[in-house]
């Protein structure tokens, strides 16, 4: 599967009524002008109601069986609360779900697992610079109950919308309840992964030329833009390394511990999405060393053309010594001093300084100074 491109779910007013736990206007279907991106009830994998309140969708699942998911998208407290009593949420979870910027998790709560994903995507750019943003990330967050399914999504990436239409289309994989559609975004959220490690290789193997071709461009000096652009690489490898790597445990538990909340048919599906995870994240500390490979080799040129220029001054300054020298001597004024009346003493000394100068420099040069 390839990364869902950034859409915007709902679009929501700047004024939502308060009068219901779910903030719905009285004369609008019960998914517009709220958090709520959609609203559905699935019966051996189709869809059979839509557009309804979580209340009603859970009472149509009570009465014939299936389960109920409800999409929101970044939900206020007041806008969740009817849910979490509706679904009887834990108030820690709820609070995670409503707040974001957590880690990574699995965790249990009675009857209920809660999931944290962090998604990614690739900030497209022109040219990498020592400002660019490389990586954008998102939440989306999962309760997983026996006859339903609530995500929470945070941030402009990472819509479900496309997901919920392709699992539609598979009424096979979707009859196998919640615990498919948990798995359906576990892969959607690691194929994203892949494919924003994808991007970032090649923002790394560009830099690396760049630091490489710099050393053996004739010039002999590094370009100074390097070690900015190389350090925020790192900076960006190591926000995408906290999405990757605390999310390798929770599909590890996915995939190997019984679960009743987890179908055993689903269960083998999570071991693939772990088997892509965990590549996903050794390729993601492999980054992190290449960037530390490439930021000393920069380093190293930056000393190295340092020193080339050292060696310059210090030749240059050598070679200007010889006259400086012989000026100081001639210009101290004593009477007796070799050649001093001598009609050709002038240019002669003129001469024999150009002449040392001219050596000095063909050695320096020789030698590779200059």
């Amino acid at each position: 599967m390839s990364m869902i491109r950034d859409l915007r779910a709902a679009v929501r007013p700047s004024r939502r009524r308060d009068d219901s736990p779910y903030s719905y206007p009285a004369t609008t279907s019960a998914c517009a002008n709220s958090a709520i991106v959609d609203c559905g009830v699935y019966r051996e994998g189709r869809r059979v109601r839509e557009h309804l309140a979580p209340a009603d969708a859970m009472a149509s699942v009570r009465a014939d069986g299936g389960f109920a998911w409800i999409g929101l998208h970044e939900p206020t407290e007041a806008e969740f609360a009817g849910i979490a009593q509706e679904f009887g949420l834990h108030p820690l979870a709820v609070e995670d779900a409503v707040h974001a910027h957590q880690r990574p998790k699995l965790e249990r709560y009675d009857d209920t697992l809660f999931t944290v994903f962090k998604t990614v995507h690739y900030v497209e750019h022109a040219e990498l610079t020592a400002t660019s943003e490389v990586v954008e990330t998102g939440e989306v967050m999962c309760f997983t109950g026996r006859d339903f399914i609530v995500t929470v999504r945070h941030g402009g990436q990472g819509s479900l919308r496309a997901l919920r239409h392709r699992l539609q289309d598979d009424p096979e994989l979707l009859a196998k309840g919640p615990s498919a559609v948990l798995h359906a975004i576990a892969d959607q959220v690691v194929d994203g992964y892949i494919a924003v490690a994808g991007a970032v290789q090649d923002d790394i193997d560009e830099v690396e030329i760049d630091v490489f071709s710099s050393g053996t461009n004739g010039k002999g000096s590094a370009k100074g833009g390097d070690a900015g652009r190389i350090y925020q690489l790192k900076r960006e490898v190591l926000e995408f390394k906290r999405a990757v790597s605390p999310l390798l445990r929770p599909m590890q538990l996915l995939s190997e511990r019984p679960m009743r909340l987890v179908d055993a048919d689903i269960q083998k599906y999570f071991r693939d999405v772990a088997d892509h995870l965990a590549r996903v994240n050794e390729q993601v500390l492999s980054f992190d060393d290449l960037l530390n490979s490439i930021l000393q080799a920069n380093l190293a040129q930056a000393t190295v053309a340092q020193n080339e220029d050292m060696r310059k001054i210090t030749s240059w300054a050598a070679i200007f010594a010889v006259p400086t020298m012989i000026a100081g001597i001639y210009g101290m004024n004593f009477e007796y001093m070799p050649e001093l009346h001598w009609k050709f003493g002038y240019p002669a000394v003129l001469l024999a300084t150009v002449a040392i100068c001219f050596g000095i420099h063909r050695g320096f040069k020789r030698n590779g100074w200059l």
